[in-house]
């Protein structure tokens, strides 16, 4: 039996690394004393995974988690308890209480951005939503990725267009900054970060971005099923 967990990651705490999140809910499962299930062997751990885990300096309103549990619980019960002793950053929003099923991790496969961030020329927002059209209908978008291969990093060439589902320019918001939504593959059948694709489209729009300074903000993750994706929870 797993309970599976919606939560958010919030504002400073998206500086928290994934292994320090890892331990805050290990914490957490202690203190409100979740009959989590342990791994076998000399140093025992709790059984939970999260799923697609977010670069360090995202913020997250969607992410996932299964925790592998040795008896029901009422998930009206467990959100009470495990918000009370969570940050107000990182809170439990909607759980469900299921037999063993697919793993979050293995069904994830889309995941819905808001990307915001500067441009040094005066460009309209209409302007470049029309310059991102034509540059999605290339037939390629090539970037370079360093890949280990034994001790050694080799640069790859990928075509990254496969991995992207939409860019939507929503506009600019109130300090000025375009806003845009973007749909990216996730998951074990392809992945592309959100800093990958604006260095791409920084690259070939001419657009100079400073990457380091974007305002990134996971909305959604998706599961896909056919044609269609869907929340997993």
């Amino acid at each position: 039996m797993i309970i599976r967990a919606r939560f958010t990651k919030r504002n400073y705490l998206k500086y928290l690394s994934h292994l320090d999140l890892i331990r805050l809910f290990q914490r957490s499962f202690t203190a409100i004393k979740l009959p989590i299930k342990y791994s076998q062997g000399f140093n025992p751990h709790p059984k939970f995974s999260i799923a697609a885990p977010l670069s360090l300096g995202i913020e997250s309103e969607c992410e996932y988690m299964d925790i592998e549990i040795t008896e029901y619980v009422k998930v009206d019960d467990f959100l009470e308890s495990i918000n009370k002793v969570l940050p107000d950053d990182i809170q439990i929003t909607n759980a469900l209480c299921l037999e063993k099923e697919t793993s979050i991790s293995a069904i994830l496969t889309w995941a819905f951005y808001e990307i915001k961030f500067e441009l040094n020329s005066k460009e309209e927002p209409k302007s470049l939503s029309s310059r991102i059209d034509e540059w999605l209908g290339s037939s390629e978008i090539i970037l370079t990725r360093l890949k280990k291969k034994g001790k050694k990093k080799v640069a790859t060439d990928i075509n990254i267009l496969p991995l992207i589902g939409n860019v939507i320019v929503k506009g600019c918001d109130e300090n000025n900054y375009i806003v845009i939504n973007t749909l990216l593959k996730t998951g074990q059948n392809g992945n592309i970060k959100p800093v990958q694709l604006m260095e791409a489209m920084s690259r070939d729009l001419d657009l100079n971005l400073d990457l380091d300074s974007l305002l990134i903000k996971r909305l959604a993750l998706y599961a896909e099923e056919g044609k269609n994706i869907y929340s997993p929870l």
